[in-house]
Parts: structure tokens; sequence; C-alpha cells
């Protein structure tokens, strides 16, 4: 189960902590995104971070804003969102899937959370 939290209203420019927290698997062996998904539109992928190196990567619209990390004994994974847009504004969705890789695709990963909003006022 991945229960995400720390979503809210905010203004642009601000900053935001996302966290999802994960029970019922070996969290350290999977794979961990966040998505999102605005009105009316996809669910693009944000970020990722490989289960065993750690290494990450961004979409290009997030990067050098936010910030993917984990930390593996509290079975948790975190985005942090500074220097937030209102094109910012969706309902973002953490993902796991098993195993070392990065993928943009949603259908590839197999857990998925119920999704925390995040609003960003101009």
């Amino acid at each position: 189960q991945l229960v995400e939290s720390g979503g809210g209203l905010v203004q642009a420019g601000d900053s935001l902590r996302l966290s999802c927290a994960d029970s019922g698997r070996t969290f350290s062996s999977y794979s961990m995104a966040w998505f999102r998904q605005a009105p009316g539109k996809d669910r693009e992928f944000v970020a990722d971070v490989m289960s065993s190196s750690g290494e990450t990567y961004y979409a290009d619209a997030v990067k050098g804003r936010f910030t993917i990390s984990r930390d593996n004994a509290k079975n948790t994974v975190y985005l942090q969102m500074n220097s937030l847009k209102p094109e910012d504004t969706a309902v973002y969705y953490c993902a796991a899937s098993f195993g070392d890789f990065i993928s943009t695709i949603p259908g590839q990963y197999v857990y998925w959370g119920q999704g925390t909003q995040v609003t960003v006022s101009s």
C-alpha cells in the first residue's frame, strides 16, 4: 500500500515536500516514481529513483526545481518541490515497481497510491 501526503494550496514560488509511505513489500527492492495528472490531461512522469543505485531521473519540466529521494529505513519516498509554478498544479501520485529501472510510462509501474492534490496559485 502506498500512501501519499504533503499536498496543499501554495503560491507560485513556494515549496512543498510530498511523502509516500510504503507498506507490505520490501521497499528497498522497488524503484519508486512520482507522476502527476492535471484535469483533462494524461498522467505524466515527474521523477524516479532506482531501487539499489539510487540513481534519479527527472522530467524536463521539473528538472532543477524538484528533487526525489528515498529513505529505505522509513519505507518512504519524497518529492521536494521548489519554485512551484501554476502549471505544477495536479494530483501527484507515487508509484512502485520491482527492480532497478527508470521508466516514464505509467503502465510499467505496478503499485500506485491514491494521490495528493497540489494547487499552485499565481
